[in-house]
């Protein structure tokens, strides 16, 4: 269940272009949140930015009781965001949202995350300690380029891929997918980013049968399904339903999302 918690920030730090990470002293977060799931943060206070920010989880340590969230400073909310100071409090609600199924079953899983839709992976990457870890990241450029250590330390496999060819392969990360994906076999492909990006990896998942789940980025308001604003059409072409992404999702099964085009 989730909660309204005023937290203390342990640590922010910008690693990389406009992308800044911040470590929040939270037991209650560390010890109930689940991969996939993600919290809506108040920037500031006053009239500037009256809208929470949704902000995925990206890492849970329960020793110290601290998880840790990566935001991209984009509009004005972020960038009050990116300008708090270690010490001070931060509002938020969480945990909210469902979470990646996770199952033994799975011996061999992929990854795939597009700029900062990489963030919640890397929490699922750590609890599937068990299983064959690849893991396929795409950024704009090596500017963008951010957590490749940790990734690359909860993974068997790791490709990168940038849009200039600055860092890794030079193309879509789909395109390292469907290059390494017959040899390796996956039992399950979970992804994260753009919404092109997760099409295109719903469309590998149904020509190849690998199941896939898909974790959808939208603009959000309340948080917990009470506005309209983050509806999506979930189900079969001709029989097809709106949920929100905050409440319902954000994680689903590819192959019961549709894309308009």
């Amino acid at each position: 269940m989730s909660r309204i918690l005023m937290e203390k920030i342990v640590s922010i730090e910008e690693v990389a272009k406009t992308i800044f990470k911040m470590t929040v002293k939270s037991e209650y977060i560390s010890m109930n949140a689940v991969p996939g799931q993600f919290v809506n943060v108040k920037c500031c206070e006053g009239v500037d930015a009256l809208l929470r920010r949704p902000i995925s989880i990206c890492s849970v340590d329960k020793d110290k009781a601290t998880f840790d969230i990566v935001f991209q400073m984009k509009g004005k909310g972020t960038q009050y965001l990116s300008q708090k100071k270690v010490g001070s409090e931060v509002d938020l609600i969480g945990p909210l949202g469902n979470s990646f199924h996770i199952s033994e079953d799975y011996k061999r899983i992929a990854v795939v995350g597009g700029g900062i839709g990489i963030f919640p992976l890397l929490y699922l990457l750590k609890e599937l300690k068990g299983a064959d870890r690849s893991a396929f990241l795409g950024f704009r450029s090596s500017e963008y380029a951010v957590l490749l250590e940790e990734f690359g330390a909860e993974s068997e496999a790791l490709s990168i891929s940038t849009d200039d060819g600055s860092r890794g392969y030079r193309g879509l990360v789909t395109d390292l997918l469907e290059r390494d994906i017959e040899e390796r076999g996956f039992d399950i492909i979970y992804t994260c980013g753009p919404t092109p990006m997760i099409r295109k990896v719903s469309e590998i998942s149904k020509k190849t049968g690998i199941p896939c789940q898909v974790s959808l980025e939208q603009r959000m308001g309340c948080g917990i399904g009470a506005c309209l604003v983050c509806a999506c059409k979930i189900g079969k072409p001709d029989n097809w339903e709106y949920k929100h992404v905050c409440k319902d999702g954000p994680v689903f099964w590819s192959d019961e999302v549709i894309f308009d085009d």
